[in-house]
């Protein structure tokens, strides 16, 4: 591994808020492209960071890529119960995708709601068609919970996100 898991300094908010945004908006995830009001909230690691912990994948001064991790009864949290952790906002720069970073920043995930006090288990959601972090997920474990899965925009009926669960 040539990269090192380790939270984000607020020099690196910004860089990290790029990558965010761009892996979104690369893989047209975002379903109003660069006008969709989510790429704020992706751009916005300093916001993130006050309320949760953030993590970045880095090689050196490069940042390849970032996550947030909330723990259990964080601010952040969309679907996490009393007792759950939540990952969010998982990104790796395209150019730094295959090497492992969005691997290991899940494990890091993972690793930090072991060491919460009372917590059992970590949450997530994801959009129908991310694929690859699907086949992660489930490859580090994390199970399908259709019962959790949500909308974040009821008012529109075609956005449905995924959820899955890790018990500790």
């Amino acid at each position: 591994m040539d990269f090192v898991i380790r939270r984000a300094s607020a020099e690196e908010y910004d860089t990290l808020g790029e990558i965010t945004a761009q892996a979104y908006l690369g893989d047209n995830l975002l379903d109003f492209g660069a006008s969709d009001s989510y790429l704020e909230e992706l751009r916005d690691v300093a916001k993130r960071a006050a309320a949760a912990e953030v993590l970045v994948a880095a090689a050196g001064a490069q940042v390849l890529g970032g996550v947030t991790f909330v723990p259990s009864g964080g601010p952040m949290a969309d679907i996490a119960r009393p007792g759950e952790a939540e990952i969010r906002m998982l990104a790796v720069a395209r150019e730094a995708r295959g090497r492992g970073a969005g691997e290991a920043l899940v494990r890091a995930c993972v690793d930090r709601a072991r060491s919460v006090p009372d917590c059992a288990g970590v949450v997530l959601s994801t959009q129908r068609a991310m694929h690859t972090a699907h086949r992660l997920y489930e490859r580090l474990g994390f199970c399908r919970t259709p019962a959790r899965d949500w909308n974040p925009l009821p008012e529109l009926d075609d956005i449905m996100l995924l959820a899955y669960g890790l018990t500790l």
